[in-house]
């Protein structure tokens, strides 16, 4: 029900306290002369890769250090993990205090290796970037446990028959270690992806699209045209369209999935 009435919804030009006219698609053909919605568009996809990219390749460093036998691991482990735990709005409020340009703690540990302070958050060129900073702090140590995974099912076969071979450890890492991890890769980058897609609290809570509508995605701004504006209508339309690239994002993902797993068959038959 909630899906069909938001697509009826969509059809309509519909402003909360007003009438509603039947419109059809006049709504989302407004979607594609609307330079804000397309902004959004840009702003989610460079969010999303860059919040898919940076956990996926420090997870992958943090799995095979943590998959390694040393003293304390355990403990560590723990504490990595442990910013998966927290509050998405207190890590918002601790991030903000920490990219402030006068009192926060980053720009005291760049002016210790001699880099000049930085806007963070407050800048429209790093604001996204900075962004992205707090979703790899948060969302890395899911992504290194999946990978934990993928290492804890690598038979030991293929290393000993390497070692023989005499393989370096780079060899080994590129030809058995990486095409054995890659589905379990996969599978991080799937809900990564959708994850960060639909990504909302902590950017809201830090800029709200800011500065300007430099950071705004498009579950910011279905946010505004909705509960701001009160455009139920148009929002409407913006939520059917955002649905749609969730999905076409997943399909996709998982079509390389089903690829690579086929292909690894192909492989060993």
């Amino acid at each position: 029900f909630p899906w069909a009435f938001t697509l009826w919804m969509s059809a309509n030009e519909w402003k909360i306290g007003g009438a509603s006219n039947f419109v059809g698609f006049a709504n989302y053909a407004r979607l594609w002369t609307d330079p804000r919605f397309i902004e959004a568009v840009w702003h989610t996809l460079y969010y999303t890769a860059l919040s898919v990219f940076a956990p996926l390749l420090l997870g992958l460093l943090a799995a095979l250090i943590f998959h390694a036998r040393f003293p304390l691991r355990g403990i560590l482990r723990g504490l990595f993990v442990m910013p998966m735990m927290a509050t998405p709005v207190a890590i918002a409020l601790i991030w903000t205090m920490m990219f402030h340009p006068q009192l926060g703690v980053m720009n005291y540990l760049l002016s210790l290796v001699g880099l000049p302070a930085q806007l963070w958050i407050f800048h429209p060129n790093t604001v996204i970037p900075s962004l992205v900073m707090v979703e790899t702090w948060q969302w890395t140590p899911l992504v290194m446990l999946i990978l934990l995974g993928g290492l804890a099912a690598i038979p030991t076969e293929p290393y000993e028959s390497a070692e023989l071979d005499g393989a370096s450890r780079w060899q080994q890492f590129r030809f058995i270690t990486l095409p054995m991890l890659a589905p379990f890769m996969l599978v991080a980058a799937i809900i990564r992806s959708i994850d960060a897609l639909k990504s909302f609290d902590i950017i809201f809570a830090m800029t709200q699209g800011g500065p300007g509508t430099a950071s705004e995605t498009l579950n910011l701004y279905l946010y505004s045209v909705a509960f701001a504006y009160y455009d139920v209508g148009y929002g409407s339309a913006i939520a059917v369209v955002f649905f749609i690239l969730v999905v076409a994002m997943s399909v996709l993902l998982l079509y390389l999935q089903r690829r690579a797993q086929w292909n690894e068959i192909r492989t060993d038959a």
